[in-house]
């Protein structure tokens, strides 16, 4: 088997006099060509290259190639993903070409006429390939196109008096700009995409890992259209635009159906579009996924393996309180127990499960959905969300009689739950003698594994944000985000979920009678080894799972 150096030097990318140098101690050369990659002598390419044909490995790592943007640009987007190629960079005037199978001659043949240029086709990994043609051959180019060529055919046409919304519902450019404007969502594994009309422009923005990224905008001339062609797809009123409305739709997108709910909300500048992306091919239903620590995961499962009671999952609007639901769910699903839920809407499908969907138009609210299924011999009840006195007060007393009932509630800490029922006017001592626990969660951004970086923080701003005792104890390491091709420069790649699991013991429970205020309860919960948000956080940023600035930004 050739060495690196020997790879390089026949490449044409190591000078001949450099072979002297080596030692032939593989780890020792190896660090002598890095320092030569560093000095410029040869390009990251050519080694990442020359190291894998060095390990007698055909397949080159594309997750760690630099690709040259100049490269990818050379072939059209269509092309690359009808032949599921792509250009990665040059070797001088040959384009070096990325593709699963290298002996694909129509393929080969195909990006030599697109680019003018010799090919040379290098064999890479079929996901990492279907990875990179998602990173590099994004919708924005023809997003940009497509309104270019839609607001110069609306000022050509502004002279007929034509109103977009109503004639351009059937033009191909807005059809395709709407499913491009939802595939790229999707590709990029946002979890909301927000259209919002402006007094000159319409705003796109994707919600990715829980943080707002900005799009291209659209001009202010096709937002009618785009609008009407959301709602029609969404099956809501186009003729409504003095109140909200609600709609669902779904799309195929990579050979799978995905779901995606919208809300309209009438602005001073025109209708608001946000169209939530239900897309669960990726959600794990194991509870093992939800990232709780050991001491949480064992006072959960405490709770959910009784036969009745009431658990609750608190936190804001997208903290992940529905996955955290049907991952129970499904935990304690089984075919000799009857499972129903009510939900407004059914977010995630589940096979054995009866899924209720709330329609008010028809009476069927929370409330009387929930009478209604207590009358069908249910043993688990979930209820999507608990919002008035008179589903919290069914909800507690199908818990008092037999039934284990999961729902959720929005407030901000654990504690925060019993009052906020209190409040709802349900009596102190149901409360306490219905629950069983309550978890408050948040979401997190994950540092990205490929490129996290040991991170100093200095020990006085620690103790300050409390988040480690003014003992004198040494600090331990922790990662920090630095940003590569993988995560898209921004040093996080996926979310972690953060937990406080709150047990309501007999302390809590004469607490709750007594009509005690959150922090008392919390307190105690405290002192009884309940871990706030905060401690979870840290106890996550320890195991380099997150950065202290991600748990600064979600928890309080």
């Amino acid at each position: 088997m050739a060495t690196l150096s020997e790879i390089l030097i026949l490449n044409g990318a190591l000078p001949i006099e450099h072979l002297d140098a080596m030692t032939g101690d593989e780890d020792v050369d190896e660090r002598s060509i890095q320092t030569l990659v560093d000095q410029g002598v040869v390009s990251e390419a050519q080694y990442i290259t020359a190291r894998a044909a060095s390990q007698n490995s055909h397949t080159v790592p594309l997750t760690d190639y630099p690709v040259d943007g100049t490269a990818v640009s050379m072939l059209p987007a269509a092309l690359c993903r009808r032949h599921g190629v792509l250009g990665i960079g040059f070797e001088g005037e040959v384009l070096v070409l990325a593709m699963v199978n290298p002996t694909n001659v129509l393929a080969i043949d195909d990006a030599r006429a697109a680019s003018g240029r010799t090919v040379k086709p290098v064999q890479v990994d079929e996901r990492e390939l279907h990875s990179a043609l998602d990173r590099y051959l994004r919708a924005d180019d023809e997003l940009n196109d497509l309104t270019s060529s839609l607001e110069e055919e609306a000022s050509a046409r502004a002279d007929e008096r034509v109103d977009l919304a109503a004639g351009s519902l059937d033009d191909v450019p807005i059809v395709r700009f709407v499913n491009l404007l939802v595939s790229q969502a999707i590709q990029d594994h946002a979890s909301d995409i927000h259209i919002e009309p402006g007094e000159h422009e319409v705003r796109v923005r994707y919600r990715i890992d829980g943080v707002l990224h900005e799009m291209a905008p659209a001009p202010k001339t096709i937002q009618n259209g785009v609008i009407s062609r959301l709602k029609i797809m969404s099956d809501i009123d186009i003729a409504e635009r003095r109140k909200p409305q609600d709609g669902r739709m779904s799309v195929r997108h990579g050979g799978r159906q995905i779901d995606l709910r919208v809300a309209t909300l009438p602005t001073v500048w025109g209708e608001k579009v946000v169209m939530r992306i239900l897309d669960n091919t990726n959600t794990s239903m194991s509870l093992g996924d939800l990232d709780l620590l050991e001491h949480n995961a064992a006072a959960y499962e405490r709770s959910y393996s009784k036969p009745y009671g009431m658990i609750l999952v608190t936190g804001p609007t997208g903290s992940g309180k529905s996955t955290t639901l049907y991952t129970t769910l499904n935990a304690v699903a089984r075919p000799e127990i009857n499972v129903i839920t009510v939900e407004d809407p059914v977010e995630y499908r589940m096979a054995g499960i009866n899924q209720v969907q709330v329609n008010p138009k028809a009476g069927l609210t929370f409330a009387s959905a929930l009478r209604s299924i207590l009358r069908s011999d249910p043993d688990v009840v979930l209820l999507g969300e608990i919002r008035d006195h008179e589903t919290a007060q069914i909800a507690i007393e199908a818990s008092l009689t037999g039934h284990l009932v999961l729902s959720t509630l929005h407030t901000n800490d654990a504690p925060s739950a019993i009052t906020r029922l209190t409040e709802m006017d349900i009596e102190p001592f149901l409360v306490g003698s219905a629950l069983d626990a309550v978890v408050a969660q948040r979401l997190a951004r994950r540092l990205c594994d490929r490129c996290k970086v040991p991170a100093e923080v200095p020990t006085a701003q620690l103790v300050a944000l409390g988040l480690i005792p003014d003992d004198g104890a040494p600090v331990p390491p922790f990662s920090a985000p630095a940003g590569c091709a993988v995560c898209s420069n921004t040093g996080y790649r996926g979310r972690i979920a953060l937990h406080e699991v709150m047990t309501v013991t007999e302390e809590i429970e004469r607490l709750a009678v007594a009509r005690a205020s959150s922090a008392e309860i919390g307190r105690v919960a405290r002192e009884q080894g309940m871990l706030t948000l905060r401690q979870d956080g840290w106890q996550k940023v320890l195991l380099g799972l997150t950065s202290v600035d991600e748990i600064l930004r979600v928890v309080a």
